[in-house]
């Protein structure tokens, strides 16, 4: 069985195993061998699928952001509308109690409208309720940027810690390179949230124009959706597997040149 096909075995049997245990899985097959490309593909994919949380999951984390925006846009008051949007948090996480399901992303988003909630109250203007995500996707993207740039990038490390070899995945230079792309896929959404709403915020905020509701929509489309984008462009790089292994490069390059000298030992000698 090569690499790839217990890859897949990892990743493409729908609704066999938790996802706690298809990581585990995952795990200890990346851990068995080599650190190849196939070994990104199949760490990548179990963790990004357990993150994401699923359409529940992204819903659950729009869902008390959008009830603030609305309930300020309607009533101009900052409190009530802090409190309707951590009521509607408290509400999810209820229900996800009562089935008996994971709580971990309601918890995520409670975790976060806490924050925001810390920042407005703190200024007593509800644009500042989009300060923390601002200055956490800023920071985000600089940490991850830097990894890039000393060559430990974050995917790599990722590798590292699910494989239970941190440093191993560097001996192999097409999966360092695999993983400085695939970290850049996830820098790029910061950059755009910063991008759009650090200036919409800094409108609302110095009174230059009102911006606020553009700040909301903007809070809300670039979440999930953005960060679902992100993951399928992640796909789609690690689909197209063009990147050759650095076995496979040395193979290629041996039997190149084996061929390259039997072309040579083939042709008539031409007098010196």
């Amino acid at each position: 069985m090569t690499d790839h096909q217990r890859a897949a075995e990892t990743t493409e049997v729908p609704g066999a195993r938790s996802d706690s245990a298809a990581t585990d899985d995952t795990a200890a097959t990346a851990a068995a061998q080599p650190v190849s490309e196939q070994t990104v593909e199949a760490v990548v994919r179990a963790q990004l699928s357990k993150a994401l949380g699923g359409k529940r999951g992204m819903v659950e984390a729009a869902i008390p952001t959008l009830t603030f925006t609305v309930a300020y846009m309607a009533t101009q008051e900052l409190r009530l509308s802090l409190i309707l949007s951590v009521g509607v948090a408290v509400a999810l996480a209820v229900v996800r109690l009562v089935q008996r399901s994971s709580v971990q992303f309601v918890v995520n988003s409670l975790f976060g409208i806490g924050i925001a909630a810390v920042f407005a109250l703190r200024s007593g203007d509800a644009e500042d309720f989009a300060l923390p995500g601002i200055i956490y996707n800023a920071v985000y993207a600089a940490v991850l940027t830097l990894t890039i740039l000393i060559r430990w990038p974050a995917i790599g490390l990722l590798i590292g810690a699910v494989t239970g070899d941190p440093t191993g995945w560097r001996d192999n230079p097409a999966v360092v390179r695999l993983s400085s792309r695939l970290t850049w896929l996830l820098v790029l959404p910061c950059v755009v949230r910063v991008a759009v709403q650090l200036p919409l915020w800094a409108a609302e905020s110095y009174g230059v124009a009102n911006t606020f509701a553009f700040l909301g929509i903007a809070k809300i489309a670039m979440g999930w959706p953005l960060q679902v984008a992100a993951l399928a462009a992640m796909v789609w790089l690690l689909a197209r597997g063009r990147t050759p292994m650095a076995g496979e490069a040395a193979d290629t390059e041996t039997t190149e040149v084996a061929a390259r000298a039997e072309e040579a030992a083939a042709r008539p000698r031409t007098a010196e």
